[in-house]
């Protein structure tokens, strides 16, 4: 599977799109907005004056209501602490990541009306906003640019599916699952470690050199609160129902099950020790801090009312909920590998499915939030 080219959340203003299922993604940036102020103020506080020209970067911004979210939190920060001090507003400098299929011209529209908004409400037109597609695994920006960067809801996800899991394996390590499971032979587990350390390595490798001495970084990503990789919290039972969800279709004829057997998600949720001892490890950066919090699957609505559905104004059930974000984020992989035809059939019973695990247990996601200061 080539991520590069597969891996986007789906596009547009429809109802399976990331635009109106993204709700999780915004509660967990807003959760982590301390760690943002601290952040952007440790920067303009560190000088003896405020920076003249600040670079800033967010990786893997997406699109939708999301895409210019931090970014306009960051401004409002600078803009009071500029006021405070009696500062001039700085030159912004402010990079947009996503890989290549992810919908700039959606983000690109929406910015007329955003400098309109920072013209009128802080006084400045020195705000510069470009897109830069790419893999946060390799350089992006030049060197020593950026002065803070940003990433929310995208580490977990690996630049490719671990060696020996892939589609071209000789052998099926992982039968009948996409992701690290309980009954998943150590081997699998041992790949997915290793991919992650690889990956991460590779992003903080890649960011030492674009971000000057004293820069910080603010980093969320789905994570799990113990060191064992099946442990619930660590979505892994998300992609175990969305496993069982494509078994079922297997017995109604309408996936191989050789389909499943050669499909690995390229994703890894992290425990803090294993943040910790990459950042350790790789040398560039000092922790400031690792946080952890939960987060139910179904966030943006009630436990116990059902969601409703802005167009065409019917109920949903949070299973059906839970599925369409979960659809909105995994659906160009997944509908790679086992075709468009079966996507409606598939989330349907995987909403299903949802609903019966939801109505047992507490369903919840870890999030790790980690911040990072350069070393000089």
């Amino acid at each position: 599977m080539e991520i590069l080219q597969v891996l986007h959340m789906n596009n547009g203003e429809g109802e399976t799109s990331y635009a109106k299922n993204s709700n999780i993604q915004r509660k967990i940036i807003s959760v982590t907005n301390s760690r943002l102020e601290e952040a952007i103020l440790n920067i303009m506080c560190n000088n003896k004056k405020v920076p003249e020209s600040i670079g800033v970067a967010d990786l893997g911004c997406s699109s939708g209501p999301n895409a210019l979210m931090v970014v306009t939190e960051i401004i409002d920060i600078i803009d009071a602490t500029c006021r405070k001090s009696g500062s001039s507003f700085p030159e912004l400098r402010i990079s947009l990541n996503d890989l290549p299929g992810n919908d700039f011209n959606e983000i690109f529209r929406s910015l007329p009306a955003f400098f309109q908004k920072i013209k009128e409400e802080k006084g400045s037109e020195s705000c510069y906003v470009a897109g830069v597609p790419g893999s946060f695994y390799g350089r992006l920006f030049p060197l020593k640019s950026l002065h803070f960067v940003h990433s929310s809801s995208s580490l977990h996800w690996l630049s490719r599916v671990p060696l020996g899991l892939g589609i071209n394996a000789r052998t099926a390590l992982n039968k009948g699952k996409l992701y690290i499971s309980k009954t998943s032979p150590s081997e699998v587990i041992n790949a997915y470690v290793s991919q992650f350390q690889k990956d991460f390595s590779s992003f903080l490798r890649s960011r030492s050199p674009e971000i000057i001495p004293g820069g910080r970084m603010l980093l969320s990503l789905m994570g799990r609160s113990s060191i064992d990789p099946t442990i619930e919290d660590g979505c892994y039972y998300q992609w175990e129902l969305l496993a069982h969800a494509l078994s079922t279709l297997v017995s109604k004829g309408l996936v191989d099950e050789e389909k499943i057997d050669s499909f690995n998600a390229p994703y890894y949720a992290p425990c803090p020790e294993e943040l910790k001892i990459t950042v350790e490890k790789e040398g560039s950066f000092m922790i400031n801090h690792i946080d952890a919090f939960e987060i139910e699957w179904d966030a943006n609505i009630s436990s116990n009312s059902p969601a409703q559905c802005e167009d065409k104004k019917i109920l949903l059930s949070r299973g059906q909920q839970v599925a369409k974000t979960i659809r909105a984020v995994v659906e160009s992989m997944v509908e790679s590998h086992f075709g468009n035809e079966i996507m409606d059939d598939l989330f349907s019973v995987y909403s299903d499915l949802v609903d019966d695990y939801v109505y047992k247990k507490r369903a919840i996601y870890v999030n790790l939030v980690v911040s990072l200061t350069r070393k000089d």
